[in-house]
C-alpha cells in the first residue's frame, strides 16, 4: 500500500467560472489557472501521482505547454488514472476544500459523483469536506481558494 498527500491553491478572479471537483458552481469569482483551475480536482491528481511515484500535476501536465490551457481538469485526472491503473488500485480519497466562501456542501455530493465517475470508483470510496480558515491567510482573506487531499492506493497485482 501507498499513501499520498496533493495540496493545490489559486487566486480568485473575476471573470472566471469557479469548477470544484468538475463542478460549476455559481460564485462572482472564479479561479485563475492555465486549466480551468479546478484546485480539488488538481490536489487529488497530485496526491494519486505521489501515490504512485510517478512526480506531480506540473511534471505530467505543465502550465508551459498550451496543449492543457483551459482543459477541463476531470480529463487531467482521467489521464493520471491510466497512468496508474496497471499497477494501483485507489482504496479512498479524503480530500477538504478551505475557502471563505462560497459554501462547498450544496455542491459536495455532485463533486463526489463527477470523480467517482471518472476515477470509475464507487462514491463511498471519496470523501469532499470544507472549511473556513476563520479569516486566515489569504484564502481566508478570500483572495483564493485551497484544497488537500489525502489517498490510499494498494497494488494492483495483489488485489487481483
Amino acid at each position: 500500500m501507498r499513501i499520498g498527500m496533493g495540496y493545490d491553491m489559486h487566486r480568485l478572479v473575476t471573470g472566471r467560472r469557479l469548477i470544484l471537483g468538475g463542478v460549476e458552481i455559481p460564485f462572482e469569482k472564479g479561479l485563475l489557472g492555465h486549466s480551468d483551475a479546478d484546485v480539488l480536482t488538481h490536489a487529488i491528481c497530485d496526491a494519486l501521482l505521489g501515490a504512485a511515484g510517478l512526480g506531480d500535476i506540473g511534471c505530467h501536465f505543465p502550465d508551459t505547454d498550451p496543449a492543457w490551457a483551459g482543459i477541463e481538469s476531470l480529463k487531467l485526472l482521467d489521464q493520471v488514472r491510466e497512468m496508474i491503473r496497471a499497477d494501483w488500485v485507489i482504496a479512498n480519497i479524503d480530500a477538504t476544500v478551505m475557502a471563505e466562501a462560497p459554501k462547498i456542501n450544496p455542491f459536495r455530493e455532485a463533486m463526489v459523483s463527477h470523480l467517482a465517475a471518472v476515477l470509475r470508483l464507487n462514491p463511498v470510496q471519496i470523501n469532499v469536506k470544507a472549511t473556513t480558515l476563520e479569516g486566515l491567510g489569504a484564502v481566508g482573506r478570500g483572495e483564493g481558494i485551497a484544497a488537500q487531499c489525502i489517498v490510499l492506493l494498494r497494488n494492483a497485482a495483489a488485489s487481483s
